[in-house]
């Protein structure tokens, strides 16, 4: 295969702590996406459903067969796709992706996106490893292509995939249909645009090996080691640097072994100075992710979303699942329904306003950090003081200090979110 300096954006990177790495008895799991700058990121809740035997369903590109039975998740995702770039199910099970590129070329075919399968593991698996088997099956029988950015020209990558429960973490790392897994029990992993499991495979295809000796990519000799075989022999400029942003969230989660919590986490998010949030000309961290989630089945899993773009000056907002949960409309993006450009054949040949109120909000409040020093920091403790609360509120929630009530708990992102909003105004 030929290959070619992809457009690879700066940054995107998934993080998981484990016992005894933490310092509650959780597994805490965290993600920044990035995407492009002017792209807008929204959090969506939906509810468990049954469906009718044979139905459909119709993802961001292909349609695909409907499960009979989908559990409620909670999504952070780009507007305009139906997938998502991260999210939690009311199992206590987590998941992001990652773009990355390899010797298997991606395919100009629209098929599953990355986004797609994140959300169909969510809605189809009630652990880590079963969520892991429903994406590797969809995988294997749709495969993975089309544009990843809302624009007319095509910006195509295969995926890799952080999984967490309470009990373990895997990273899921594929190349076309192919894929290798790797399963996480205790201490800390984390994942960057490019492929990470060497000879430590648990799972894999059933062909993989076969396939990297019909391609000439592995004679068959020695041990078998994926990222080896697999990765580009000449990786782009900005593929390198994901290495060294691997190599520093590596060094973060290393130097914080033991001590680990979610604000440990938040503040890996939010560094600059290794190139994990991002901001620069194209691509921003458009939105984050933090979730807590106890070894105790009897404790509830909370997680965080910022909603908003540049984790640095966002706040983490907690949600947790119980019964009737508020929608969050002012996190929600506008429908566009079938005048949506994506859904118009050719795609994305127009554009339309995405942000949603929270959103707006946001941008104002940034325009004033950048603008007035002085108001700027004012704002800036404010946001991290509505943060700090919801932070201090959730740990006695865990510790068994205080007993919210299920009304309380399912206005929760709700309450958070229109409070964010007021001080802004």
């Amino acid at each position: 295969m030929a290959e070619q300096n992809h457009p690879v954006p700066c940054s995107c990177d998934c993080f998981v702590a484990l016992p005894p790495a933490t310092a509650p008895r959780a597994v805490i799991f965290g993600k920044n996406s990035d995407r492009p700058k002017d792209e807008v990121q929204e959090v969506v809740f939906f509810p468990a459903a049954i469906y009718a035997r044979g139905a459909k369903l119709k993802c961001t590109y292909i349609e695909v067969e409907q499960a009979e039975k989908t559990h409620a998740v909670i999504l952070s995702r780009p507007a305009w796709l139906w997938g998502a770039e991260m999210g939690a199910n009311e199992h206590g099970v987590c998941i992001g992706n990652e773009g990355v590129w390899t010797k298997e070329p991606v395919g100009e075919e629209e098929a599953l996106l990355g986004m797609d399968l994140v959300r169909l593991g969510l809605e189809r698996g009630s652990s880590a490893h079963e969520a892991l088997q429903v994406i590797t099956a969809l995988l294997e029988h749709y495969g993975q292509g089309g544009s990843c950015k809302e624009e007319p020209t095509p910006f195509i990558y295969h995926n890799t995939f952080l999984l967490a429960d309470r009990t373990e973490a895997w990273v899921l790392e594929t190349a076309g249909q192919y894929w290798a897994a790797q399963r996480i029990r205790e201490g800390t992993r984390n994942i960057s645009n490019q492929l990470s499991i060497g000879t430590d495979v648990t799972a894999e295809h059933a062909g993989l090996r076969g396939h990297a000796r019909s391609q000439g990519w592995w004679s068959g000799d020695g041990e078998f080691n994926f990222s080896e075989v697999f990765s580009l022999t000449h990786q782009p400029v900005r593929m390198e640097a994901a290495k060294a942003r691997f190599c520093a969230g590596k060094e973060l989660l290393q130097q914080y072994a033991g001590c680990i919590t979610a604000e440990t986490i938040m503040g890996i998010l939010r560094d600059k100075a290794s190139g994990i949030c991002v901001d620069s000309e194209g691509f921003c961290t458009t939105g984050s992710m933090v979730s807590i989630l106890p070894q105790d089945p009897a404790l509830p899993c909370v997680h965080f979303f910022t909603a908003t773009p540049d984790p640095s000056r966002s706040v983490f907002k907690p949600f947790v699942f119980v019964a009737n949960v508020t929608p969050v409309h002012k996190a929600m993006s506008p429908s566009f329904g079938d005048e949506d450009p994506v859904k118009k054949v050719p795609r994305f040949q127009s554009k339309v306003d995405r942000r949603h109120q929270l959103y707006r909000a946001h941008e104002a409040a940034l325009e004033l950090m950048e603008t007035n020093q002085e108001q700027g920091q004012k704002l800036q403790q404010t946001m991290q003081e509505l943060e700090r609360q919801g932070l201090e509120a959730m740990k006695e929630l865990l510790a068994g200090g205080i007993a919210l009530d299920p009304k309380e708990l399912a206005d929760l992102l709700f309450d958070c979110v229109d409070t964010e909003i007021k001080f802004y105004e």
